[in-house]
């Protein structure tokens, strides 16, 4: 508890300085936002709430205007699919997203001020700082009515572990919740199947603030392994042989993360969001260990608090 003031001290000067320079490079411009076109999540554990939409027309792909949505994320760890990816330490997440009539390209990048090891993460440069993980995302999105379809590629340019791709395919619903459904597939360093199911909402506060609005989010995942990386740990008492991973492949319900936050208009397309998530493992598999090793060769899950900031300036 003691970094903890320390740690909001950072994140409210770094917040400050990039406004002010915002605000140099924008002068004149409204005190308030205008309903804006939300940014999509930087990464699964760590989504910005999306904003109230207009429901498209049947069958259409998307406004033919080229838009533009640059966010940068400071939060207090990296969690990613539930693993630890980061701990004791301050990360800053910057993406830049370009939509056009249905297709996004989207480029996400994780720094971390200080790596430490984790279960789950085996630092490039442990005790320093590094710019560890590059992003990119290519998709499509086509609406009928309430109900979208995305289909799209990622790209993992890691630094700490192997890169690799997936292809992936999400439906969503334009009611209430909000609810989508994601299933990724890994085509190449870790081959396996990830399913999410998201929920989020987002209530106006205009008896605060025009524009402000309280966010709330929630998402559960599924992991799948398909390929040998995923055997999981057995003790020799089990296998007949020694401790090592040799089991099944690991599948489980995985991972689980709830979420909160507040946005708040700064200037003209301009919005800061103070956010807080709690994330955890969806099942003893997930968090299980045998004998002091993680049962799934990613590392256990664990219980985690991640709190930071997102500011969001679309064009």
């Amino acid at each position: 508890m003691k970094r903890l003031p320390r740690i909001l001290v950072e994140t409210v000067l770094l917040s400050m300085a990039l406004l002010i320079a915002i605000a140099i490079v924008m002068p004149g411009v409204p005190a308030y936002a205008e309903e804006e076109k939300a940014a999509p999540p930087a990464n699964d554990a760590a989504p910005a709430a999306a904003k109230e939409e207009p429901i498209p027309l049947a069958g259409t792909a998307g406004p033919d205007n080229v838009s533009v949505s640059v966010v940068f994320s400071t939060f207090n760890r990296y969690i990613f699919r539930g693993y630890e990816l980061s701990t004791r330490s301050m990360v800053f997440q910057p993406s830049v997203t370009i939509s056009w009539m249905g297709f996004a390209a989207n480029v996400w990048g994780n720094i971390d001020t200080h790596e430490q090891a984790t279960q789950s993460f085996t630092p490039d440069r442990p005790g320093d700082a590094s710019f560890n993980e590059v992003d990119t995302k290519l998709s499509y999105t086509r609406s009928w009515g309430a109900f979208s379809l995305t289909g799209g590629y990622v790209y993992y340019g890691l630094q700490y572990a192997k890169k690799t791709q997936e292809v992936f395919v999400a439906a969503a619903l334009d009611v209430i919740t909000k609810p989508v459904l994601t299933v990724y597939r890994d085509v190449a360093g870790y081959p396996g199947i990830y399913y999410n199911l998201a929920f989020s909402h987002s209530a106006p506060l205009s008896m605060i603030m025009k524009d402000m609005t309280l966010d709330l989010g929630a998402s559960f995942g599924y992991e799948q392994g398909t390929s040998p990386f995923w055997s999981t740990y057995e003790a020799a008492s089990t296998s007949g042989g020694i401790d090592a991973y040799t089991g099944k492949k690991y599948s489980a319900f995985h991972d689980g993360m709830l979420m909160v936050g507040v946005t708040i208009p700064i200037v003209n397309n301009l919005t800061v969001q103070p956010v807080a998530m709690y994330t955890f493992p969806l099942s003893h598999d997930a968090s299980r260990m045998v004998n002091g090793v993680s049962y799934n060769p990613n590392g256990a899950l664990d219980q985690n608090f991640v709190y930071g900031l997102n500011l969001t300036y679309n064009f």
